[in-house]
């Protein structure tokens, strides 16, 4: 079978910068990551040209920044006053998590700071930055009913054992 849309695939992957080669992420030597296509659980570039590819494939992907994490914006750094921050011991580079003004979870990078300021990043530590990947299938086949309903991908021994959401729950 090769990946169509609303399939179940599952594979193992490392991520590189393709610009300077830095080993950015990997799950090689590790359980594969599993994901239903068409419902926007992988970055889309990878996705794209994922579709086609069958179990026991492997593939090396180039995946621009702008189908990946999306492009640098500078706009996107922001001064906030370090008052905001109390109880926090900040390091420069460290990644905090917040809550947007429509209830997101924000990720944000603590790029510097002084007594009165934090300068904070919300890109994507990865936004602008052409990424090669390493792939190999393991693994495509037709979601189960519950996957089919929830668009979450079961993991193995839960099924019929928790909710279908893919949480974990019982």
């Amino acid at each position: 079978m090769k990946i169509d849309d609303n399939n179940v695939v599952s594979f193992n992957y490392e991520v590189k910068d393709a610009k300077t080669g830095e080993v950015v992420d990997s799950n090689m030597g590790q359980a594969p990551l599993s994901f239903m296509t068409g419902k926007q659980q992988i970055i889309p570039g990878l996705e794209k040209q994922m579709k086609g590819m069958g179990a026991g494939e492997n593939a090396e992907i180039h995946v621009p920044a702008a189908e990946a994490y999306g492009e640098y914006n500078p706009e996107a750094v922001q001064t906030m006053p370090k008052e905001q921050f109390a109880g926090i011991e900040l390091q420069e580079g460290m990644t905090l998590y917040g809550q947007s003004e429509d209830g997101q979870t924000v990720q944000v990078t603590v790029r510097s700071f002084d007594e009165n300021e934090v300068v904070v990043d919300f890109n994507h530590p990865l936004a602008g930055k052409d990424l090669m990947f390493t792939v190999s299938v393991t693994e495509v086949r037709e979601p189960t009913v519950n996957e089919s309903l929830s668009g979450q991908v079961e993991q193995p021994g839960q099924e019929g054992d928790s909710c279908g959401t893919g949480c974990g729950c019982h």
